[in-house]
């Protein structure tokens, strides 16, 4: 960090303004009282950002995590993404088993996470309800697909090929001639 014209004692004392809240706000309190003391092993800024990352490096990354995960939603996504963005996303967050299923259930849409917990035996492990809740999507959006195309009633209406399409002035006989009917 480069500060021109100013001290060590000064750029240290600037960066730790902006530790605050929490276990880094009594750390800080505790690295200033060391100071003050004169039995601090921090000297220039680059060792002070040195025990910033030694105290708080993979804790905040953790947590960076564990926030992401907290705000992940499947939305408007396929469940086959929203999948493959959560596995990223928890890699590193300390989530594992159980608890790691209930953010997985909490960030699926309502409805795919409904028909998978009422199933007769819904999934148990992480991997069962990736797989599955992948397949339930793609089920749901194909039948969502086919029922636009073949309409609500599920009567397919397709066009007669033009073989198939009677010619003007054709009129089916049902009588094969006879008069009196069938």
């Amino acid at each position: 960090m480069r500060m021109k014209g100013t001290g060590e004692e000064e750029k240290i004392s600037w960066v730790l303004t902006y530790v605050q809240g929490g276990v880094a706000e009594v750390w800080k309190e505790n690295v200033l009282e060391e100071r003050r003391q004169g039995v601090s092993t921090v000297e220039t800024v680059e060792e002070l950002f040195t025990k910033m990352r030694e105290k708080f490096g993979e804790f905040d990354e953790e947590s960076r995590k564990v926030d992401e995960l907290r705000l992940l939603k499947q939305g408007g996504r396929t469940c086959d993404e929203y999948v493959q963005i959560f596995k990223k996303t928890s890699r590193g967050s300390g989530y594992e088993g159980r608890p790691l299923i209930e953010e997985f259930k909490r960030g699926l849409n309502g409805n795919i996470r409904r028909r998978l917990a009422e199933v007769e035996s819904p999934p148990v492990m992480i991997k069962e309800w990736w797989e599955r809740s992948v397949r339930l999507d793609r089920n749901l959006r194909q039948s969502k697909a086919e029922e636009k195309v073949l309409g609500s009633k599920g009567a397919v209406r397709m066009a007669r090929p033009p073989e198939a399409q009677p010619s003007r002035g054709f009129r089916p006989s049902w009588n094969n001639g006879n008069q009196g009917g069938f």
